[in-house]
C-alpha cells in the first residue's frame, strides 16, 4: 500500500516534464504601495508600543481599546495586591525571626506558614507581571497585524479550483499532476 502510494506521488510530481507558469499578476503591488502598507503597519506598531491601544485607534479598531485597558488594569490590580500581601507576610516573617521583643508578628501565622504565604504571593505577583507583559506584546503585535490586513481583499469574488492534470508529452510519456487555479473576478 505504501509503495503504491509512493509511486503515485512520484508519478504526479517528479515525472512532469512541462511546467506551466502563471500569467503576470494584474493585482501586483508596486514598490510605493508596499512601502505605504509597511510604513502604516510600522507606525501602528510603534504607536501601540508607546501607548497601549493607540495603534488600535490608528487602525480604527476602537472596540479593542477597552479590552486592552481592562486586561492591563486587572493585571495591575492583581500584581499590586499580591505585592502588598507579599510585603506584609515578608515583614511579619522578619518580625517573627529577628529576636527583638518590640517587633511582633501580627498575622497570627507560624514561621512555616509565613514562608508558604510569602512564596505564594511572590509567585502570584510574578505571574501577574509576566501575563501583563504578554498582554502588552499581544497589543503591539495586534496593531501591526491589523494594519497589514487592512488591504487584504475579503470579497466574495475570489475562487480557488484544484483539479487533477494529465497529458501526453511529445514522446508519449504520461504527465500527471495537480493544477491550482485562483480566480480574481
Amino acid at each position: 500500500m505504501k509503495t503504491s502510494l509512493l509511486y503515485t506521488f512520484l508519478a504526479l510530481f517528479i515525472y512532469c516534464n512541462v511546467a506551466h507558469a502563471q500569467v503576470d499578476d494584474s493585482l501586483k503591488m508596486t514598490k510605493g504601495t508596499k512601502k505605504a502598507i509597511y510604513s502604516t503597519a510600522r507606525k501602528a506598531m510603534i504607536m501601540s508600543a508607546c501607548l497601549p491601544g493607540l495603534g488600535q485607534a490608528y487602525n480604527k479598531s476602537y472596540w479593542k481599546i477597552p479590552v486592552i485597558y481592562v486586561a492591563l488594569g486587572g493585571l495591575s490590580y492583581w500584581g499590586i495586591n499580591s505585592h502588598k500581601q507579599y510585603k506584609y507576610y515578608s515583614n511579619n516573617l522578619r518580625y517573627e525571626n529577628d529576636g527583638d521583643s518590640t517587633t511582633i508578628n501580627i498575622s497570627n501565622y507560624s514561621t512555616d506558614q509565613l514562608i508558604i504565604q510569602k512564596k505564594d504571593f511572590r509567585k502570584s505577583r510574578d505571574n501577574a507581571i509576566m501575563i501583563g507583559i504578554l498582554v502588552y506584546l499581544i497589543n503591539v503585535i495586534d496593531a501591526n497585524v491589523d494594519a497589514h490586513l487592512k488591504t487584504f481583499d475579503v470579497s466574495d469574488d475570489l475562487s480557488l479550483q484544484i483539479k487533477p492534470y494529465t497529458n501526453f508529452s511529445y514522446n508519449y510519456k504520461l504527465q500527471s499532476g495537480i493544477t491550482i487555479k485562483l480566480n480574481f473576478k
